[in-house]
């Protein structure tokens, strides 16, 4: 199951979605009260679901879907007026207010969306990322999820795979 992330700048409504969801059997992966937070999460966690209660400075629905469209499914859930003003064809989008089902459907649509369209580490790739991961952790005494969110920052920053990142850290060509 894809890993979810809610952010919003109201308390009120992230712990209103938390509660929503985890009764209809997600898991919550991280609420987010401002936009670095969300950034931060959106770069450490892999892909997943981002639902965006209503707006956050300085994270713009638009600007999320350039910088993490491929990876995340993302949410917004606010006012008429402010979806108007969201231009990107990969935001989901549900005017505010809305009942809880239509929330709950959107979330299984877009997990389901999620699943069939993230590729997943199998086999051999899967064991060398992990043991790349871990021969970090050992390296930086640093845990397993910002190893991960290393190896895929640095991956990212020079357009290659994470299993091949993975490869060259196991033969120590790799760079921190």
């Amino acid at each position: 199951m894809p890993r979810i992330i809610i952010a919003g700048a109201s308390e009120a409504s992230r712990t209103q979605l938390n509660r929503l969801l985890t009764a209809s059997g997600f898991g919550i992966f991280r609420l987010c009260a401002s936009g670095g937070e969300l950034r931060r999460a959106l770069s450490e966690c892999e892909d997943g679901v981002a639902i965006l209660a209503g707006g956050l400075p300085n994270a713009l629905p638009d600007e999320l879907a350039t910088d993490f469209g491929e990876t995340f499914q993302l949410l917004l859930i606010a006012r008429p007026e402010a979806l108007e003003g969201c231009e990107s064809p990969l935001i989901f989008k549900l005017a505010y207010p809305c009942p809880g089902s239509a929330v709950v459907g959107a979330v299984e649509m877009l997990t389901q969306l999620h699943s069939m369209k993230m590729p997943r580490r199998a086999g051999r790739d899967k064991a060398l990322v992990e043991d790349a991961k871990r021969l970090l952790m050992r390296s930086y005494a640093i845990d397993e999820p910002e190893a991960h969110r290393r190896m895929q920052q640095y991956a990212m920053r020079h357009n290659m795979k994470m299993v091949d990142y993975a490869a060259d850290i196991l033969k120590g060509k790799g760079e921190e």
